[in-house]
């Protein structure tokens, strides 16, 4: 039976091919990526899939087979969701989760230096993980390497076709990881040359995004719209996938370079109507009481994620949004205990009560969505491995979504609304996203219809790992009428209050490295 996991033997063959830049702390290349290795379409899916695994690495935990501690790195939930200012920590259970707080005020150099009293049970994630960026530029220099070396493999197999597929997906996982590296900590260091060694500066955010999208044009059209073999069907790199990238990145360049956004918008709205046009069926939204099917992955609606699973030992450990809200029917009394809840204030602002709206009621428990204690249960996520078992760890299987279909709705609307085309965006929200969630219409116009559009994506996209990056690049960090939200001054938003501190071991062997001065102070 085809394993469902992504071989460790075939991580293993490029976890070294990752260039030799010690300034960024990435690990010199292996025999692997010299001329021995790069002869068949047997090697280029071996070196393609084991960069996959890089990503998985790098977002999640740092080995699959490893247990608590050093290992796990939850990046899209503490970086991405919690942060957001909108969850708080049960702490009448006394457990110590003193990191849910931190991330929700913003108090990152005390999150980083495990500075926490009690029973200290944040030990079990190495913090400073999220400071280093090393993880990612191995990605990107196993990446580099690809493309170097596919349109030169002898193997008569390897078509004109495949050589694209391949190149496509390897432009793909570079330019997310340059993405995800932008949005966690601004500026960073950018080359696509491969086996390169010399010191670079960290190149303006704005600047690297559009190389990326640069990048990407150059690419994507030759990657498929989807697999025959449903096993790579929203785990590998696809059409869908890249144009959703693509078009969160110019909503990312239409809040950092405010002068040009209507031309960032206008390119989303572009890049909407190519994918849902042109995709030939290979995508379409599931209907809401078939979520399950979304979480698990693989689906028609899923068009990039990195997936787990129990039954193949498979698992994020505790780097996941689930772990936060755990929920376990099967033991109500022991286990249904979540570490934290969403604010009363913010699910009310999500889903208001006595408005029509299934996903209140499909993943959550209405009788205590607005409770924020621990008797809140959220049940997005409950995608079990097992379903008689009464082991816990049999009740989490979801993959982590990076994007879905509904996402690309949810961009193309906020574009239109961006570019004054208020009828076009409700069109779209109303008619489409809502409609699908069976939920009352949005009716609200002018700024309130735009604030209405952006808490949309929170009650679609809740708990993925968007909310806080929403707010950063929509600047609603910086308005306090966003009460259930963390805010700051326009003033520390400009000093990089966003941002994540950088370990200083980045500044070895690189006179020319800087650091995220805000957190330096």
């Amino acid at each position: 039976m085809k394993k469902i996991i992504y071989s460790l033997l075939l991580a293993a063959s490029v976890a070294g091919v990752t260039g030799c830049k010690k300034f960024l702390n990435v690990d010199p290349p292996s025999d692997l990526s010299g001329n021995n290795f790069w002869q068949t379409v047997q090697d280029v899916e071996k070196f393609t899939n084991g960069n996959y695994e890089l990503f998985r690495e790098a977002v999640t935990r740092l080995n699959m087979q490893a247990g608590a501690g050093d290992n796990e790195y939850p990046y899209l939930p503490f970086a991405g969701e919690l942060r957001g200012g909108m969850v708080k920590e049960n702490t009448e259970l006394g457990w110590g989760r003193g990191y849910i707080a931190d991330l929700a005020t913003n108090n990152i150099r005390r999150f980083v230096d495990f500075q926490y009293s009690g029973n200290n049970w944040n030990e079990i994630f190495n913090h400073k993980r999220f400071t280093q960026w090393d993880r990612y530029y191995r990605v990107i220099a196993a990446a580099n390497i690809a493309v170097d070396r596919i349109n030169g493999v002898p193997d008569p197999n390897m078509t004109d076709q495949l050589k694209a597929q391949y190149t496509g997906e390897a432009v793909f996982i570079r330019c997310l990881a340059y993405f995800f590296m932008v949005r966690q900590f601004g500026d960073v260091a950018y080359y696509t040359e491969p086996y390169f060694s010399d010191p670079l500066k960290r190149m303006p955010m704005v600047e690297v995004l559009k190389n990326c999208i640069t990048d990407m044009k150059s690419a994507y059209k030759g990657m498929p719209w989807s697999y025959s073999d449903p096993f790579y069907v929203g785990i590998r790199g696809m059409r869908g996938g890249a144009i959703a990238l693509m078009m969160e990145i110019n909503l990312w360049l239409a809040g950092f370079d405010q002068p040009n956004a209507a031309a960032y918008y206008n390119e989303v709205v572009a890049l909407a109507n190519e994918i849902r046009n042109e995709n030939g069926g290979a995508y379409e939204l599931l209907p809401i009481n078939r979520y399950i099917e979304i979480f698990k992955g693989r689906s028609k609606e899923n068009l990039f994620g990195v997936p787990q699973n129990r039954n193949y030992g498979e698992s994020f450990g505790w780097s996941d949004f689930f772990d936060q809200v755990k929920y376990d029917p099967l033991r109500p009394t022991s286990a249904s205990i979540p570490y934290m809840s969403y604010t009363a204030d913010f699910m009310r602002a999500l889903y208001p009560e006595g408005v029509n709206d299934q996903r209140l009621s499909l993943w959550f428990n209405p009788a205590t969505a607005y409770a924020a204690n621990r008797s809140f249960q959220m049940k997005k996520f409950l995608v079990t491995a097992d379903p008689n078992s009464i082991d816990f760890n049999n009740r989490n299987d979801a993959t982590q979504c990076i994007y879905r279909y509904a996402d690309v709705f949810l961009m193309q609307a906020e574009a239109y609304s961006g570019l004054g085309d208020e009828a076009s965006a409700k069109e779209i929200v109303n008619n489409i996203i809502r409609k699908r969630a069976v939920a009352d219409p949005i009716s609200e116009s002018g700024d309130d219809f735009k604030d209405q559009l952006f808490l949309e994506r929170a009650r679609e996209l809740i708990g993925e790992g968007h909310y806080w990056f929403d707010l950063v690049r929509t600047r609603r960090i910086t308005d306090p009428r966003f009460k259930y939200s963390y805010h700051c001054s326009v003033e520390q938003f400009k000093r990089g209050a966003w941002t994540w501190p950088i370990d200083r071991a980045a500044l070895v062997q690189n006179p020319q490295m800087t650091l995220n001065m805000y957190w330096e102070q």
